[in-house]
């Protein structure tokens, strides 16, 4: 039997996937190419910004609505994480001139990419959580916790 590769680099070509590129093609943390790339990701993998996204999946909701039905953000957060999703074009803010005005956030077509990746993370999360859960135990056990 032939024995497990180590590392990707390991990994005859045909074995790769297509879409992934050798560690050596990949840019260095430290490249200006990377910094776009970590502020996006910053956003998107926030505390509350999957869970924005999904409210925001099925039909547009008033801020009040969306405090509410995700339950434990806070106003503050709740608006910070709005303001960076609206800034990165993936939610859109209507504000109807009403007395008190009303503001409702939906999501854009390319917010709506980002439904994807995040249900593809929620379906691992998922799947995986009962082997991480004993991973922790175990680690915790041998370790102790901190």
């Amino acid at each position: 039997m032939k024995p497990l590769a180590k590392s990707f680099d390991e990994l005859p070509a045909e074995a790769r996937p297509s879409e992934v590129k050798p560690r050596e093609q990949l840019p260095h943390h430290e490249d200006p190419r990377c910094a776009p790339v970590r502020r996006l990701l910053q956003t998107v993998c926030s505390k509350w910004c999957s869970l924005v996204v999904a409210h925001l999946e099925a039909e547009p909701r008033r801020f009040s609505d969306l405090k509410r039905s995700i339950g434990g953000v806070t106003q503050k957060s709740l608006t910070a994480t709005l303001r960076e999703l609206e800034k990165d074009g993936l939610v859109h803010r209507v504000v109807t001139p009403t007395i008190p005005p009303r503001v409702d956030y939906s999501l854009t077509p390319l917010g709506r990419t980002l439904l994807v990746p995040l249900k593809a993370l929620t379906s691992w999360a998922i799947e995986n959580e009962a082997a991480v859960s004993s991973a922790r135990e175990r680690f915790e056990r041998e370790h102790g916790s901190d």
